[in-house]
């Protein structure tokens, strides 16, 4: 699966996981860095790095909101949405060369269901 992301992303200059960051940011703007470990199941030492580096290089922003911290994409970081979603579709088209739908269609819900149980036993 790694690979797959990889080889998808590489025509970008980001990452998989800093594509996932993003796309959850543009999902959900304003987002708390709670939350956002939370949809995307990380340690909050791991997404304060991906999101420093995503404020160096001006995708994301921080803006205060009383007593928190809401994070927010910028003009550039929403300008690569729609390429991050077009390398999503193009690893599940792989997924569709590799494996016939229906196992491809398996694996994304068994991803799904494991995401879901991984997300109710950290709360």
């Amino acid at each position: 699966m790694e690979k797959l992301a990889e080889e998808a992303f590489s025509s970008m200059d980001i990452s998989p996981s800093y594509a996932y960051l993003i796309i959850t940011i543009n999902d959900y703007p304003g987002i708390s860095q709670k939350e956002l470990c939370k949809k995307l199941t990380i340690a909050p030492s791991t997404s304060t790095r991906f999101i420093d580096k995503l404020v160096k290089n001006k995708f994301v922003e921080r803006k205060p909101d009383g007593k928190h911290i809401l994070i927010h994409l910028t003009k550039e970081g929403k300008s690569l949405c729609n390429e991050i979603y077009e390398c999503l579709n193009n690893i599940y088209l792989r997924h569709l060369e590799i494996l016939d739908e229906n196992h491809s269609q398996q694996l994304i819900h068994l991803l799904h269901e494991a995401s879901e149980l991984i997300e109710k036993n950290n709360r």
